[in-house]
């Protein structure tokens, strides 16, 4: 059976080819299927073939070794171990091969398919020569071949777990990973495959970083990465760094001046996605420092009990600055686009997360910056002045956050209606939900809603939701935490004389033409739910008459015409 034509067929436009392609591939691997994996990995040896005939040999390859499923992948990997061994060695021996082909495609998934067969054997103390051939002419080879080993090292890194590849070895990857990265490595594919090699090593590097001279030299040539000039470089750099920032959070503390130093370059100055990672180092410094406060508790008598360095605390004399300086650079249009993520919502992100670290140090920092830009002419100093009050609600003591709230929500609640700029809009009606989430309720003792401005606060956000998708959409859930906090209020509600404009309000929501837009229908019922759920019984006879009106609506969804997939998403949400 000739596999090429099958291979080309397979991907062929004419669908009557494709399937008979596909059925015969079906059937040879169910008649022979050491002879169909081997014509498979000699397809993706032999540099006579087409490329795409050897990429989609190699992609087949793989997936007969893994699946996501658990009980499928359990029969895959018995299937392949009860293979015969002959077999099995002219595959690997075919694989290992392809690792110095001139075609960087054939090269690339020869090296996830090995380390799919590592993740399968080395458990089994099979292939214990695998490193070692990886390894051992690295230094020699031309740089394609020896891109192509690295990469190779780094699935394998991330298919195996740490206890299968014993401490020598350990210790040669690394070295050869390390020998990699250095900026006398000429070749950029190389220093590149290298550092996103250690990435994936990291994990096993324990030994190593408990050693103080092999730990500083991982951090220096891990440091000296990020400057590298290729900008893919400097970016899987400093992912090391974020992961390093997790796994050896207990190690910084001699290498978090230099960087933060680092850091801050990258942030002011380096292209985005390069700035995105050095943001994201300190974020996930403050998910460690979050997590080991909240886990030490009150518990501790002296602070020389609780592994914590407050490497935040130290930081933010300088590093709130830098954030703050991140929220003037928004995208145009990143409210209409639900994945959004640049470097002014990786900043705020990482501002809110400090505020959860060191609580009320950080308002001092913060207020001068809003105060300096809520008034500014122009949108971008209005909106980020916003976004950073709105940041700064979780963490912070009440005590220390009430008296500002209660001078920015008459300017809020107006912006929210006059602010000629739809992301101001958007973002101040975040913020009023952040408010109402962590500000208000029956734990806070000085209410900041009262009977004086309940009325114009319900009123400016029905109008609100009026507004574009995504403004109404914040307004919806800034809404669902003003009905959350009057949860345990007793019999009455303040709520209660606007229940029937409320629920009017957000059933009109969901009628809206352009509702599927912003997820805003899904949180228009949301805020419905919640508003009924917190409602009393002053109430019941509304909530009773809203029954049938539903029931209609549920019927409406579940009869839906004919759907794309992505709405019929929409609608089961």
């Amino acid at each position: 059976m000739e596999v090429t034509q099958v291979l080309l067929n397979a991907q062929s436009i004419d669908g009557t080819v494709r399937k008979n392609a596909e059925e015969s591939l079906k059937q040879f691997q169910e008649q022979n299927l050491p002879g169909f994996l081997l014509s498979l990995s000699g397809e993706l040896a032999n540099e006579e073939k087409p490329v795409e005939t050897r990429k989609l040999a190699g992609l087949i390859l793989k997936n007969a070794l893994d699946a996501k499923e658990e009980h499928r992948k359990f029969e895959l990997v018995q299937r392949w171990l009860s293979l015969d061994g002959n077999a099995k060695s002219q595959i690997k021996a075919g694989l290992l091969k392809t690792l110095s082909s001139p075609v960087s495609d054939a090269r690339s998934t020869a090296s996830q398919v090995i380390a799919k067969v590592a993740g399968i054997e080395l458990p089994h103390k099979q292939w214990p020569e695998l490193v070692g051939s990886l390894l051992s002419n690295v230094h020699q080879l031309p740089a394609h071949a020896k891109q192509a080993t690295l990469e190779t090292l780094g699935y394998l890194c991330e298919e195996v777990s740490p206890d299968v590849i014993d401490q020598d070895q350990v210790n040669k990857i690394l070295t050869a990973v390390v020998q990699g990265m250095s900026a006398s490595e000429g070749n950029t594919d190389v220093r590149l495959a290298a550092t996103r090699a250690l990435y994936n090593a990291l994990g096993f590097a324990q030994a190593n970083f408990s050693n103080d001279m092999e730990r500083d030299y991982l951090m220096r040539v891990v440091c000296e990465a990020t400057l590298s000039p290729e900008v893919r470089i400097r970016q899987a750099a400093f992912e090391c760094l974020v992961s390093i920032s997790s796994t050896y959070y207990e190690k910084l503390a001699p290498y978090i001046q230099d960087i933060f130093n680092i850091t801050a370059k990258a942030v002011r100055e380096d292209e985005e996605p390069v700035a995105l990672q050095a943001i994201e180092f300190w974020s996930s410094i403050c998910d460690e420092e979050i997590d080991i406060l909240e886990e030490y508790g009150g518990d501790f008598t002296g602070d020389s009990d609780i592994p914590c360095f407050y490497f935040i605390k130290q930081a933010i004399p300088a590093l709130v600055p830098m954030l703050l300086e991140t929220l003037l650079k928004q995208e145009e249009d990143q409210d209409q686009d639900e994945g959004a993520w640049n470097i002014a919502m990786a900043g705020g992100t990482c501002l809110g997360l400090v505020a959860r670290t060191v609580g009320d140090d950080i308002v001092p920092l913060v207020v001068p910056f809003i105060e300096e830009n809520v008034t500014k002419p122009d949108w971008r100093q209005r909106e980020a002045a916003t976004y950073a009050f709105g940041s700064i609600l979780e963490g912070p003591s009440p005590a220390k956050l009430i008296p500002l709230v209660n001078v920015a929500l008459n300017f809020m609640l107006s912006a929210l209606t006059k602010d000629p700029n739809s992301h101001v809009k958007d973002t101040t009606a975040w913020t009023l939900g952040r408010i109402f989430e962590f500000l208000h309720g029956s734990a806070v003792d000085s209410p900041i809603i009262t009977q004086a401005n309940c009325q114009q606060i319900v009123a400016v956000l029905l109008q609100s939701m009026k507004d574009t998708p995504n403004v109404a959409e914040k307004a919806c859930g800034a809404l669902y935490f003003l009905a959350q906090g009057y949860e345990e209020v007793g019999p009455s509600s303040p709520l209660t004389p606007f229940f029937q404009e409320i629920v009017q309000s957000l059933l009109t929501v969901t009628h809206r033409e352009d509702a599927r837009e912003s997820r805003l229908r899904t949180a228009a019922y949301e805020t419905l739910n919640e508003v009924v759920r917190c409602s009393t019984d002053e109430t019941a006879p509304l909530v009773l008459q809203l029954v049938p009106v539903i029931i209609m609506e549920l019927h409406n969804t579940v009869e839906g015409q004919k759907l794309s997939s992505d709405e019929r998403e929409k609608q089961s949400e």
